[in-house]
């Protein structure tokens, strides 16, 4: 991956950050996307050129439409057309209500931000990878996106990503003849700072809702987008991967009775 440009979109802190990091090893030249934390991502960008790597910090709000056009401006003037892009940003309404208790605001925040965002971004840097014959999308969704299910006290999120699933299905089928792939990573329950932890770190953590016993980190999910980005990973698109050590976030495991 040695001089791709890629576009990791709300990538100041947490899993856009690891993937960032892990993609600037891997010799991408790097743009990072940030809408308040600016100190987070000039901080990331001086660590990633530390590494002789190029790294740029673009402010957009990827559920402002004017926002996402300058934001793909900027990187193609300043790095390159966008080889790989890596939707990572969109917004997440912590507190748990029904659907008649949201306001139109936030309906609409939430299905821009989640959706309409990642395919505008998407249909923006097309042209570029179509000219290269070669280009990397990666989508992220949640545990179980894939099968729709109904997710109570989500359901505005859940519509977003699970509408974003068929979108990745079909822009993988379309864009396979132009070299693309395009993929969704489904993250289980990562939180806070374990965003940003390596899998050792993350071995050290007792977790006893996951099945496998451990936390998610952000390595987790950052070698996965690696290895989909990879050249010879071209085989691979249209698929939508959980990365949640066995977790499903809507139904709770059961533990075994001991």
């Amino acid at each position: 991956m040695l001089g791709k440009v890629a576009l990791i979109t709300g990538s100041a802190k947490g899993l856009g950050k690891k993937t960032a990091l892990t993609l600037a090893e891997q010799g991408c030249h790097i743009a990072l996307n940030y809408v308040h934390s600016e100190a987070e991502a000039l901080s990331l960008r001086s660590e990633i050129e530390r590494m002789g790597v190029p790294c740029i910090a673009v402010k957009a709000d990827v559920s402002r439409r004017e926002d996402i056009a300058q934001l793909v401006e900027q990187v193609r003037e300043r790095l390159g057309t966008v080889d790989i892009l890596i939707n990572n940003a969109g917004p997440f309404i912590r507190e748990r209500k029904l659907f008649a208790e949201y306001s139109e605001a936030e309906i609409l925040a939430m299905i821009e931000g989640n959706l309409v965002g990642s395919l505008l971004l998407d249909h923006l840097v097309l042209p570029g990878m179509r000219e290269k014959e070669w280009g990397r999308i990666v989508h992220f969704g949640f545990g179980h996106a894939s099968e729709s299910r109904a997710w109570p006290h989500r359901a505005v999120y859940a519509a977003a990503k699970t509408g974003l699933v068929s979108f990745t299905k079909t822009l993988a089928v379309e864009e396979a003849p132009h070299g693309i792939t395009v993929n969704m990573v489904c993250p289980g329950d990562i939180r806070g700072g374990n965003k940003e932890k390596s899998i050792k770190e993350a071995r050290e953590i007792q977790d006893g809702e996951t099945p496998l016993g451990r936390p998610g980190s952000g390595e987790d999910i950052a070698r996965v987008i690696a290895f989909l980005c990879h050249s010879d990973s071209d085989f691979i698109t249209g698929n939508i991967m959980d990365i949640s050590g066995g977790l499903d976030p809507i139904r709770p495991w059961i533990k075994p009775s001991s």
